[in-house]
């Protein structure tokens, strides 16, 4: 029983660390638009957070972040913070969702919650860091948010989205036949029908409103930041 267990606990870390290096490689295939960077390691993040649960997809959202910044990162604490709060978003979103219903609907609600709090997110954070960071203004970082950074991470949240979404099966077929899949418990006891439509009508109901809290409170974010800028200007 030890040893099985340990033997999972070794491939789950080693798949881990696949994922990271993964990420890590994918992060040098970037597309820059002004000062900013769009790349899809999150992509990679978020397959291994739907696949391996919220919390092993939030570790790699800070892990990677760190390996970038120790090793080939230009901005400093500045793009670290950023980075870790855009992953740790999208991914923690996602995968939180994608737990507890895990199919096809329970993925795309995941995703579409992960988009519009990452965007949220994105926006407050540029609001209270770039003036620092690039000493300039409150109101010409204001300025930027309709020009260039709501769009920025709305449409880098998109893609990584669109990208996880088409890459989530192919990349853990590929788990499962190499031996890394998630060991699943066998059935001990048995679940009458009725039980079971009861469970997947909760949890259908339970994301759904997770995800329609998620997506108000994102959009009220956007438009409330979007409404403070034009009032500055």
């Amino acid at each position: 029983m030890t040893e099985k267990t340990n033997n999972q606990q070794i491939k789950r870390m080693t798949a881990l660390a696949m994922f990271a290096a993964l990420a890590y490689v994918i992060h040098f295939v970037h597309i820059p638009v002004g000062f900013l960077n769009l790349d899809f390691k999150d992509v990679i993040i978020t397959v291994c957070g739907m696949y391996f649960g919220p919390l092993s997809g939030v570790f790699l959202a800070v892990l990677v972040p760190i390996l970038e910044f120790v090793t080939v990162s230009e901005t400093g604490p500045y793009g670290l913070i950023m980075n870790i709060l855009s992953s740790v978003t999208f991914v923690g979103v996602a995968s939180l969702i994608y737990r507890f219903k895990k199919t096809l609907s329970g993925a795309i609600v995941g995703l579409v919650s992960a988009v519009l709090s990452m965007t949220a997110v994105m926006i407050v954070a540029n609001l209270v860091i770039t003036p620092y960071y690039m000493g300039v203004s409150l109101a010409e970082v204001g300025a930027l948010i309709p020009k260039l950074l709501l769009p920025f991470n709305a449409i880098k949240a998109v893609l990584n989205a669109s990208l996880t979404l088409c890459l989530y099966k192919p990349l853990t077929s590929v788990l499962k036949r190499t031996g890394f899949g998630k060991k699943t418990p066998n059935n001990t006891t048995e679940q009458s029908g009725e039980v079971t439509k009861i469970n997947t009508k909760t949890r259908t109901i339970l994301v759904w409103t997770i995800g329609a809290i998620i997506a108000i409170i994102s959009l009220c974010i956007i438009f409330f930041v979007l409404g403070g800028t034009v009032a500055i200007n």
